[in-house]
């Protein structure tokens, strides 16, 4: 999928870009914001850090009705929000979790992503404990509502370590990330088996998602790389009442690049509840 190919962008999109206020020990930064969509930091509660000892943050975006944003992949269409927090004092590490998406079915095909509003939890690991942390996060993502948007913004927030009034909200974005799986887990939602088989236009891969009778279930692949542009799976016939099935074309790898062998990330969503597995292509 090439760059102007996944914008789609209008040639008078714009560049929104603020500067971010001075840091100071708070619960969260000001927004970074215009009319269509805002940004900030969010601290955890300091009492109650990471299994692994990080600190828990989040980037924060709010959106305005009718426009959306993007997962890390993008589908069809869109571009992935990408984070920089090289600016930040005292950091060694920050990881991003991506809560489960949505799939939405536009003009230019399937997009993957959010609206209104959404939190990536971030996991930040300081380069010393003991001396204090200011995240700084510079980021690009793209909204989309009849017009696509490109938009540049910054925030940074310094962490005192206590309470904090915005950790009900973080531990809900933490736990609609998907949870870590494998495939031919025995559980009520689960990726039960993965294939590749012949298909009508080629080699294809087939997916059984368990899921409890009548609920409503999407799936989400994505490849080794962010080179590859996976179709998006759809339902297939051939599922029962206990688990439903998708398949997509094995379609999309880099060019050059076998698909023996290759891991894909499969992404199985129903509700407030999402798994995440590892899948190699044998």
């Amino acid at each position: 999928m090439t760059a102007s190919g996944m914008w789609h962008f209008a040639l008078t999109a714009l560049i929104l870009s603020v500067g971010s206020a001075p840091a100071a020990a708070a619960d969260a930064s000001a927004w970074d914001q215009d009319v269509r969509s805002g940004l900030r930091l969010i601290a955890g509660d300091g009492s109650r850090p990471a299994a692994d000892g990080a600190l828990r943050a989040g980037a924060e975006i709010k959106l305005a009705p009718g426009w959306k944003t993007y997962w890390r992949y993008p589908g069809d269409t869109g571009v992935p929000p990408r984070f920089d927090f090289s600016e930040s004092t005292n950091v060694k590490s920050v990881s991003v979790l991506w809560p489960a998406p949505r799939r939405f079915r536009d003009g230019g095909g399937d997009s993957i992503g959010y609206k209104e509003h959404v939190i990536f939890p971030l996991h930040v690991i300081p380069q010393d404990p003991s001396k204090s942390v200011t995240l700084r996060i510079s980021a690009e993502y793209g909204i989309c509502e009849k017009l696509c948007v490109p938009v540049q913004t910054k925030a940074e927030l310094a962490f005192d370590g206590g309470p904090s009034s915005e950790d009900a909200a973080l531990v809900a974005a933490e736990a609609q990330v998907p949870v870590p799986g494998a495939v031919g887990e025995d559980t009520a939602f689960a990726i039960r088996s993965v294939r590749k088989e012949a298909g009508p236009s080629g080699p294809r891969v087939v997916v059984d998602v368990a899921a409890p009778a009548g609920a409503a279930v999407d799936l989400f692949a994505e490849g080794p790389t962010a080179e590859w542009a996976l179709p998006l799976p759809a339902p297939a016939p051939g599922g029962t009442a206990q688990a439903q099935r998708f398949t997509f074309d094995l379609d999309g790898a880099p060019r050059g690049v076998a698909t023996e062998g290759a891991e894909l990330t499969l992404t199985a969503v129903t509700g407030g509840r999402a798994v995440e597995v590892k899948a190699r292509l044998d």
